[in-house]
């Protein structure tokens, strides 16, 4: 391992876990393919899907601890709606991260690609009045709720996610919470989802130690400065900001599924 490969990865971390912090997903959404491909282009390393899978749910975790530290201040966490979904979304996220040693690579990234593109296509469904709502006000059907997390958790756990990039459009459009809400929320709600899928990945061997941990040391720096960022932004630029990294993340894992 030389120095070309811990920037590389250095690198990486900082901007998968600023973009996490400021959006409110935990990362993998720009891991995955990143990790996938750069290295590979840079000549610095070659990981397989099941590695990326890995440290992209480690890389989660401790990105995601940043952004609620971030946000525990301003009444920003609805703690009945990381209750009901972070249980669910735990116990999905285990089995998909569990399940997916039975997998082949070709599998995960397909997983991958269409659990991108029902997010593309929820981001841009209208969500008018949702930045209206009092938090006081705030209310959402609980089993809807908690099935849709359970859902969301096995498919995130099959690709080492947390599942925040398909998490935050379903706040938005079916749930209908506000912004900011649904950011600092979706962050607590993955930190827990990252558990069931490292407890998965670890079960099956596919962890890669020092590529996370150096994806840790960048997610612990990156993460809180992207909250401090999303606060001071818009909501719509925020929501058009995700709306674009997920469109073009998926385009470029279905190229390559595809071709």
């Amino acid at each position: 391992m030389d120095i070309g490969f811990i920037i590389t990865i250095f690198l990486i971390g900082l901007i998968g876990s600023f973009i996490s912090g400021m959006l409110g997903i935990g990362g993998a959404i720009i891991n995955f393919p990143m990790l996938l491909y750069i290295p590979a282009v840079l000549g610095v390393a070659h990981f397989t899907a099941h590695e990326v899978s890995a440290i992209t749910a480690i890389q989660v975790f401790f990105a995601t601890i940043g952004g609620v530290i971030a946000y525990r201040k301003g009444g920003f966490l609805n703690k009945k709606l990381i209750g009901y979904m972070g249980v669910s979304i735990l116990i999905g996220s285990f089995i998909g991260g569990f399940g997916s040693t039975h997998m082949s690579e070709s599998g995960i990234n397909v997983v991958y690609g269409i659990l991108a593109f029902i997010a593309v296509v929820m981001m841009f469904i209208p969500k008018k009045g949702i930045d209206d709502i009092s938090f006081d006000q705030i209310k959402f059907n609980k089993w809807l709720t908690a099935l849709l997390a359970l859902i969301v958790g096995i498919g995130a756990g099959i690709v080492g996610a947390g599942g925040a990039f398909l998490l935050v459009p379903i706040m938005l459009t079916v749930l209908k919470l506000p912004t900011r809400m649904t950011i600092a929320s979706s962050l607590a709600i993955t930190l827990i989802s990252s558990i069931g899928a490292i407890a998965g990945k670890m079960s099956n061997g596919h962890v890669e130690f020092l590529p996370s941990l150096i994806m840790v040391v960048a997610s612990l720096i990156a993460s809180p400065l992207g909250a401090i960022a999303g606060k001071k932004l818009n909501t719509k630029v925020l929501q058009v900001v995700l709306a674009i990294l997920i469109f073009a993340t998926a385009g470029k894992i279905w190229i390559d599924i595809l071709y």
